[in-house]
């Protein structure tokens, strides 16, 4: 059974259909690959830890011995109730194994299959989304509107509430990694404590350097034509996993918000008003390379840029090229140009400090 993004929410909030016998989890996101196979799993067992209901196997540990998968899922708990089989680190030579169980007798168990970012001709995610016994759950990269929900959500869990600059500034600097939000929002709510409500400065002074900044070294480096200092934030984007959809819309917020600026500055706004207006506010390490990129970036080449990199999402998600390979190509694309562009506006600029004042035309 494969499962559209918009069914996920319904699916995962009751208990797995009892004909169910297998989900697997799969995509970029490792974090909300990890959190949904523990919500699944708390349908099951009460604890995950108890040795009578719960087996834990890896992809290698099948590799080693296919059988594995089919004598845990046969297996009858001594305490009784259903049993959960974890099968982690899943990948296409678990395929043939999960297909044997699945087409074999009924088990009074549920095997959650946790796997990475699996293409569409990928074997494993082709048998749980065309068997009728197993489902298939995509886990993308939290949205802007996922984030800002996920974050409010553990905030006021704590009993403590958050200001919507915080929520949004928490939203533009936390990433698209489930886990790595889960794990910041919970620190935003120790912060503040009970009863309390985190500010944006409270924000600020708990995200601003420890959340997945990569993205805004990406961005700024992108705007300000930074090849090298590009090629070191991409590297260390890769290190964190972060995906390459992410870092298209990391980039794409700051030049958004490059447009929101311009836009205030045409209407009569100068640049320090125009950057103190924008929400969240420009994170003041940042203030002076923004205000340089203002003066580099017209509004004709911004709209330009967020059009590259919408074309590059999309392409992302329809050509079956290495999205990665794609994401770095546009970026390094963007920023080449801007280097280039930032000799001729220079010469530009002083071309028309140095031209004499033109005469108002004669009206004789």
């Amino acid at each position: 059974m494969k499962l559209a993004g918009r069914q996920v929410a319904a699916f995962l909030r009751d208990a797995p259909p009892p004909e169910l016998l297998a989900v697997l989890l799969y995509g970029p996101d490792e974090g909300l690959v990890r959190e949904r196979a523990r919500l699944l799993a708390g349908k099951v067992v009460e604890d995950i830890r108890d040795p009578f209901r719960v087996a834990t196997l890896t992809g290698p540990d099948l590799k080693a011995d296919p059988a594995l998968l089919a004598d845990e899922a046969a297996a009858i708990s001594l305490t009784g109730g259903k049993r959960l089989v974890r099968l982690r680190a899943a990948g296409d030579d678990c395929a043939k194994a999960l297909e044997a169980v699945l087409d074999g007798p009924a088990a009074d168990a549920l095997i959650v299959v946790e796997a990475g970012d699996l293409p569409p001709r990928s074997r494993l995610r082709k048998l749980a989304e065309a068997h009728g016994r197993a489902a298939a759950l995509p886990c993308y990269a939290d949205d802007d509107d996922a984030v800002s929900r996920l974050v409010e959500h553990v905030v006021r869990s704590a009993g403590a509430r958050i200001d919507p600059d915080a929520l949004a500034f928490a939203v533009d600097h936390l990433g698209n990694d489930r886990m790595t939000t889960r794990i910041e929002a919970e620190k935003l709510a120790l912060y503040a404590g009970e009863g309390g409500t985190v500010s944006l400065e409270d924000a600020m002074a708990c995200i601003g350097d420890a959340a997945v900044l990569s993205l805004d070294d990406i961005a700024f480096a992108v705007g300000a034509g930074d090849l090298s200092a590009l090629s070191t934030a991409l590297d260390r984007a890769a290190a964190e996993t972060a995906a390459p959809v992410s870092i298209l819309r990391a980039v794409g917020r700051h030049f958004q918000r490059l447009d929101t600026a311009q836009a205030l500055i045409a209407a009569g706004a100068d640049e320090r008003s125009a950057m103190t207006r924008l929400r969240p506010p420009v994170f003041f390490r940042r203030r002076e390379a923004f205000r340089r990129q203002l003066r580099r970036w017209p509004q004709g080449r911004i709209l330009s840029a967020l059009a590259r990199l919408n074309r590059a999402e999309i392409d992302c998600k329809t050509t079956g090229l290495p999205d990665r390979a794609i994401t770095e190509r546009t970026l390094f694309e963007l920023a080449r140009a801007r280097a280039q562009a930032a000799p001729a506006i220079a010469r530009k600029s002083a071309a028309e400090r140095l031209a004499p004042p033109t005469s108002a035309p004669s009206t004789s």
